[in-house]
């Protein structure tokens, strides 16, 4: 976001989200879900607190990704916009296909005992050879780039068109946010596609057969761009409505925890899309809500984080699995892998960052950065 119009609360649950990033990927080591690397322990209650931070990590930061596109049209036309969008998305994306996600499928091959032989062995011979999972190649975390990309690319002429003339859907909305419970309105459309869609579309990240996720997430990143749209009547039901967001969220993930108990069914399925749909929402509002109040100010540790995070996001993933591959069956308690996980990604990512990256001016742009 541009500083002229700068929300200093959006960066930092940004910074804040990417960073609970690393804590989920970090975990999915040691849940039952499919993942690139499993640790030989699985731990069946760490499932709940993961499927609480799953409702609505990703969401928030689509919808935060159509605030900031925003106030990045407020000082670019179109084109200049879309230049951005390619360089900033599309070069980290084919430098992270070609050079980040590689060692994790290497790492994975070696698990499964598909491949045996150094890393260098590796990408001479099969790296780039098919497509993920029959093949090696893919871009595995990085599938929030090429989705960011396509969002941007399609909706910015629309985004335009109501930045430049009064359109009767702002006019509509901040009619709505004048009514106690108005932001609620937007779960209408998202209910709809998780009743009707999500059932039939798996969530592959593929782009090609992941509909239901593509549709919401990109339903997501037009709201960020309309909520910020409405300026001050935003903010101030923003603030009205976090309050009662919190006993929401807290019904909605209750009601979840009790529905997943029963078999699936008609009426278990609606019910189930209605309360993810409230409980994501309402998550997201709560979060929006009391980063507005206490953390809209800047920061110095705001400003290198704010930086840093492109470039972790890049990163942790590829270091992540990197670590796992050397602790997965050691027979060690939780505490001290997942320490070590955390503490190893976290310190390994800021290390490449601080005296590589910001070091070596080329690399820049290649992990999403603008030179100074």
């Amino acid at each position: 976001m541009e500083a002229k119009f700068r929300r200093y609360d959006l960066d930092w649950l940004r910074v804040i989200v990417f960073a609970l990033l690393i804590f989920y990927h970090v975990g999915m080591f040691f849940v039952p879900w499919g993942w690139h690397l499993k640790n030989n322990v699985i731990y069946e209650w760490l499932k709940w607190p993961m499927l609480f931070l799953n409702q609505w990590r990703l969401p928030i930061l689509f919808l935060i990704s159509g605030m900031g596109t925003f106030y990045a049209l407020s000082k670019r036309n179109i084109w200049q916009f879309n230049k951005e969008r390619v360089l900033r998305l599309g070069i980290p994306l084919v430098f992270g296909m070609l050079v980040i996600v590689p060692p994790q499928v290497y790492f994975e091959r070696l698990a499964e005992g598909q491949f045996q032989g150094s890393f260098l062995k590796y990408l001479s011979s099969v790296a780039y050879e098919g497509i993920y999972p029959e093949g090696n190649l893919s871009w595995h975390h990085l599938w929030f780039l090429p989705y960011l990309l396509i969002f941007s690319l399609l909706l910015s002429p629309i985004f335009v068109f109501i930045k430049k003339r009064r359109t009767k859907l702002i006019d509509w909305t901040k009619k709505r946010l004048q009514n106690q419970l108005g932001l609620y309105i937007f779960i209408v459309p998202l209910y709809g596609l998780e009743s009707f869609m999500e059932p039939f579309f798996a969530i592959t990240h593929d782009l090609i057969t992941d509909w239901f996720n593509f549709c919401s997430s990109l339903t997501l990143f037009f709201f960020g761009f309309i909520l910020v749209a409405c300026g001050n009547d935003f903010w101030i039901a923003l603030e009205k409505i976090k309050k009662k967001a919190l006993v929401f969220g807290l019904l909605g993930f209750t009601g979840l925890l009790i529905i997943w108990q029963f078999e699936d069914g008609y009426a278990v399925h609606f019910t189930e899309a209605f309360l993810k749909i409230v409980n994501l929402w309402s998550w997201i509002l709560v979060l929006l809500g009391y980063a507005a109040q206490y953390k809209n100010k800047p920061s110095t540790k705001l400003s290198y984080a704010n930086r840093a995070v492109y470039p972790f996001y890049i990163l942790h993933q590829t270091v992540t699995v990197g670590l796992a591959y050397y602790l997965m069956n050691l027979n060690w308690g939780l505490l001290p892998k997942a320490s070590i996980l955390l503490i190893g990604t976290f310190g390994i990512c800021w290390f490449i960052y601080h005296f590589i990256i910001l070091k070596i001016s080329f690399l820049q742009p290649l992990f999403g950065l603008k030179k100074k």
